[in-house]
């Protein structure tokens, strides 16, 4: 059985999350996987 590793990236809006994540997929050759909060949180 083989185990994937996961990262999380979040913290408040400007903060360059997104240019992170890019970097960091490209480099481990990874997939991305988005969500804000209105698709987190049932009911907003």
């Amino acid at each position: 059985m083989t185990s994937t590793k996961v990262l999380i990236i979040c913290g408040p809006t400007a903060t360059g999350k997104t240019k992170f994540g890019l970097h960091i997929a490209k480099k481990f050759k990874g997939e991305i996987v988005s969500a804000d909060s209105r698709q987190v949180y049932v009911g907003m």
